[in-house]
């Protein structure tokens, strides 16, 4: 039987030697603002099961982890006409390229990069009664957990610096890919970025894409068949223009955040999440994607 803790400790230990973590994300100003020697593990098993080590159960900023909960309210609202309005391929290109969006009249290429999940964002606020209360009331259910909340000064420091969302909001209006004015749809996709969780809360709000679509109360809030699809992007368009490079030497499917978290999860087994706010060059947490390697190498445990 592996020993998970052990596996966690070793690769803790070794993680935290390493001398280059990464840079923190600057071009939000809060997120400047973290400590880049956090780092911390958790792990659930599909049958309840927890470990964790170091700064597990501190909270940080998710940032686009909150795509994948996003995309999966608007997929449980509207099913297969989400991918009417956004495609299901990799991009190739960073988060908030916009060349592609032009060229291809305004449908974004996957709904992980920020065009695409704007438009999920104008999916939600369309049939949310209350489109912020609602969602983070949503994320609060999977995780059973009501302390989970948004940061507002992470929210309106995104705001005040979110140009480029502007922007591809805007492209994406004059497309007539955004059916609620920029205004709201930026607002609602600004706060969705600033939810702050910890890797415990992430892992159990990740444990429906372990568990066919169903959360940790057994209530089912997408098909099995839905499920495998979301996956299926978060393996190949998860990590931006990193993805194949994190199913080449993690493999499994997974997404990252700019505040330096990671969820990833092997169905029907565990969920892992991993917190160190260090970035690689590709926007994606440089001890976290170190750790996930090696967590996979050493207990031989991916999708592949």
């Amino acid at each position: 039987m592996i020993d998970l803790q052990s596996i966690l400790q070793d690769i803790y230990t070794e993680a935290t030697k390493t001398q280059d973590k990464g840079v923190v994300a600057s071009y939000i100003p809060e997120l400047a603002n973290v400590d880049i020697n956090k780092f911390g593990v958790h792990l659930r098993t599909c049958e309840g099961t927890e470990y964790g080590i170091g700064d597990y159960n501190e909270k940080f900023s998710i940032q686009s982890i909150s795509k994948v909960l996003a995309l999966t309210k608007a997929i449980s609202f509207k099913g297969n006409e989400v991918w009417a309005r956004v495609d299901v391929e990799p991009s190739g290109n960073p988060f908030n390229f916009l060349s592609l969006l032009e060229l291809e009249n305004g449908i974004p290429r996957n709904p992980l990069i920020n065009a695409g999940a704007l438009v999920i964002s104008d999916i939600l606020i369309s049939h949310f009664e209350n489109p912020k209360e609602d969602f983070i009331n949503f994320i609060r259910a999977l995780t059973l957990d009501d302390s989970i909340n948004y940061n507002e000064q992470v929210a309106h420091s995104e705001k005040i610096t979110g140009y480029r969302n502007y922007a591809a909001a805007n492209l994406l209006k004059s497309f007539n890919n955004l059916h609620n004015e920029v205004e709201d749809v930026l607002d609602f996709y600004f706060h969705q970025c600033s939810i702050e969780m910890n890797c415990s809360q992430l892992s159990k709000a990740f444990y429906l894409f372990a568990n066919k679509g169903k959360c940790l109360q057994n209530k089912t809030h997408i098909t099995e068949s839905q499920t495998k699809r979301i996956n299926a992007l978060m393996l190949t368009c998860g990590f931006y223009d990193e993805a194949g490079e994190f199913a080449f030497t993690v493999g499994l499917p997974g997404k990252s955040g700019v505040g330096g978290g990671i969820v990833a999860l092997l169905p029907n087994k565990f969920i892992i999440t991993t917190w160190s706010p260090g970035l690689n060059k590709k926007g994606n947490s440089k001890l976290g994607m170190l750790a996930l390697e090696q967590f996979t190498t050493k207990t031989e445990l991916s999708i592949f």
